[in-house]
C-alpha cells in the first residue's frame, strides 16, 4: 500500500511539474518564438547600450518600472506614462527591466515626456534642483567639478541656487551614456489595438519628474 502511495505521489508530482512547464514555459516561449520589433522601433546605439549597463549597475529598475499599466489597472495612460506595452516593446532588451516597484514614475516613456539632455544630466546631479520634492539620489559620482570648462566639455546647466561656488560640472562618459540610455526610451509609435494618445508634453526644465 505504502509503495502504491509513493507510486501515485510520483506521477502526480511528474503530472504537476509537466503542466506548470506546459502553461509558464513551452505555451509563452511558442507565443513570442516569431516576434518580430515594431517598425518603429529601432536597436540601441553603442551609447545607449553602455547607458543601459551603467542602469543596471546602480539598480535603477528597484524604483523605476518600465510597464505601464492598462487603463483597467491603473491610471497610468492618464499620467501621461503611454500605453500598455507588447511583448514587441522590449524585443531589443536583454534583460527586460520591468522593475519591481515605482519609487519613482515609470521610465518606459521618458524620452518623450522629458526630451532635454541638459534636463536629465541636472536631475542626475540634483533632483531636487528640478523636483522639489524628489527622494531619488544624486547621482554626483558621475560628474566633475573643474574650475573651467576643457574643450569637449559637457557642462551641466543647474539652475542658479544650485551651482557649484566655483567652477563648473562637467558630465563624465558614463552620465552621458546613461542619458542617451533614458533618450532612447520612447515607445510612443502605435501598435495595433493600442489606445490613441494625445501629443506628450514636455515637462519644463524646471519642474520634470523624478
Amino acid at each position: 500500500m505504502n509503495l502504491m502511495n509513493s507510486e501515485d505521489l510520483l506521477v502526480g508530482a511528474s503530472f504537476m511539474m509537466g503542466l506548470t512547464i506546459t502553461v509558464l514555459i513551452v505555451i509563452p516561449y511558442t507565443e513570442v518564438s516569431d516576434l518580430r520589433p515594431p517598425d518603429k522601433l529601432k536597436p540601441y546605439s553603442e551609447q545607449a547600450q553602455r547607458g543601459r549597463e551603467i542602469y543596471l549597475q546602480n539598480e535603477c529598475m528597484a524604483c523605476h518600472s518600465q510597464q505601464p499599466r492598462s487603463l483597467s489597472q491603473a491610471p497610468d495612460l492618464k499620467r501621461g506614462w503611454g500605453r500598455a506595452p507588447i511583448a514587441a516593446d522590449y524585443y531589443y532588451d536583454r534583460p527586460v527591466l520591468l522593475g519591481t516597484m515605482r519609487t519613482g514614475p515609470d521610465l518606459f516613456n521618458i524620452a518623450a515626456r522629458q526630451p532635454s539632455v541638459d534636463w536629465h544630466l541636472g536631475h542626475l546631479y540634483q533632483p531636487r534642483a528640478y523636483v522639489k520634492d524628489s527622494i531619488m539620489p544624486s547621482y554626483r559620482f558621475l560628474f566633475v567639478i573643474k574650475s573651467k570648462a576643457e574643450p569637449g566639455d559637457k557642462v551641466v546647466q543647474l539652475p542658479p541656487a544650485w551651482r557649484p561656488a566655483s567652477g563648473v560640472v562637467v558630465a563624465t562618459p558614463k552620465a552621458l551614456d546613461l542619458v542617451a540610455y533614458l533618450l532612447s526610451l520612447d515607445h510612443t509609435y502605435p501598435i495595433d489595438n493600442a489606445p490613441v494618445l494625445p501629443p506628450v508634453a514636455s515637462a519644463p526644465a524646471t519642474a520634470g519628474q523624478s
